[in-house]
C-alpha cells in the first residue's frame, strides 16, 4: 500500500497544494514563489527521500510569513494523512548535520502529541526572500498538524543560509528514520495500543 497524501488549502492568504510520497527517492516538483523556500523544501524531500510536489500561491506583496506558515501546516496534514494508522514505523527520529560551520540536531517523535521546542535560531536576516524567522514558524505549524513532538536545535554557526539549510536536512533524515517500517513491530509502535 503507498503511502502518500495531497492535501490542498485555500484561504483568502494562500493557495497550497501538496502531495508526498514517503516511500520515494527524493523527486521535487516545487514552486512557492520564494526561492530560498523551494531551494530548502527540495532539500527536505532529498535527504528524507520524499517525492514531494508543493504549489502555492500566497500573499508574497505582503510578505512571506502567510505562506511559509500555511506550507508548514499542508505539508503537515499530507504527512498525517499518508502515515495512516502509524502501524510498523519506527516512530522516533534523531540526526545531527553539519553545513560547514553550522551544525543542526532534530530529534522527532511521532506521537500524535505535537510540540515544539526550537533553540539557537540563526541570525534575523534575509535569505534571499526569505526571513530567517519564518523557520519556526514552519516548524511549529509543521509538529501540530503533523501531531510531531518536534526538537530542533541550532548547535552553533554563523551564515544564516547555513544554519537554515541544515535544518531542514536534518529533519528530513530524522522523518525519514521515523517513518520507515519495521517488521519486527506489529500495530504501533506504543504500550498504549495506539499513537
Amino acid at each position: 500500500m503507498q503511502r502518500a497524501a495531497t492535501v490542498s488549502r485555500k484561504t483568502l492568504e494562500t493557495d497550497i497544494t501538496v502531495s508526498v510520497q514517503l516511500d520515494g527517492s527524493g523527486i521535487t516538483d516545487i514552486a512557492t514563489g520564494i526561492g530560498f523556500f523551494d531551494h530548502m523544501l527540495t532539500l527536505w524531500a532529498r535527504h528524507g527521500l520524499f517525492d514531494l510536489t508543493v504549489r502555492m500561491q500566497g500573499d508574497l506583496y505582503v510578505d512571506g510569513h502567510h505562506s511559509v506558515e500555511d506550507a508548514g501546516i499542508v505539508l503537515g496534514q499530507a504527512l498525517l494523512k499518508a502515515l495512516g494508522d502509524r502501524a510498523g514505523i519506527k516512530r522516533y527520529g534523531t540526526v545531527f548535520v553539519p553545513m560547514d560551520e553550522a551544525l543542526a540536531m532534530v530529534s522527532l517523535d511521532i506521537s500524535g502529541r505535537p510540540y515544539l521546542v526550537f533553540e539557537g535560531e540563526p541570525p534575523s536576516v534575509k535569505i534571499g526572500e526569505f526571513d530567517s524567522e519564518l523557520l519556526e514558524e514552519f516548524l511549529r505549524a509543521l509538529a501540530v498538524h503533523a501531531g510531531l513532538t518536534l526538537h530542533v536545535r541550532i548547535l552553533y554557526g554563523k551564515n544564516a543560509h547555513h544554519m537554515v539549510e541544515a535544518v531542514f536536512k536534518a529533519l528530513g533524515r530524522a522523518l525519514d528514520e521515523a517513518t520507515r517500517k519495521d517488521e519486527r513491530i506489529v500495530g504501533v509502535m506504543s504500550t498504549k495500543g495506539m499513537l
